[in-house]
């Protein structure tokens, strides 16, 4: 699956889900490299490795999950994200 892809499954899931918009921003902070400005495609996204190694991780194989289901995915652990955070 693509950047592109993935990050259009990813922001429909949560655009739905306003409550996990500041965790979701708070989030793609962190996963954004530092420095990002200065290389291509200047966007701040996740580098494409660290990706790949996450869904590998998390669906094997080669990492290429249904997009529907990485979208369930990505709201489940933000909302364990922000649960977790308001309990701290």
């Amino acid at each position: 699956m693509s950047i592109r892809g993935l990050s259009v499954a990813v922001i429909a899931a949560v655009a739905m889900r306003p409550k996990l918009w500041p965790v979701s921003l708070a989030t793609m902070w962190r996963m954004t490299p530092k420095r990002w400005w200065v290389r291509h495609p200047y966007l701040p996204v996740p580098d494409s490795d660290f990706l790949r190694f996450r869904l590998t991780t998390m669906y094997g194989g080669d990492g290429s999950g249904d997009p529907e289901r990485i979208g369930i995915d990505v709201v489940a652990w933000l909302d364990w994200c922000r649960s977790w955070k308001s309990t701290t």
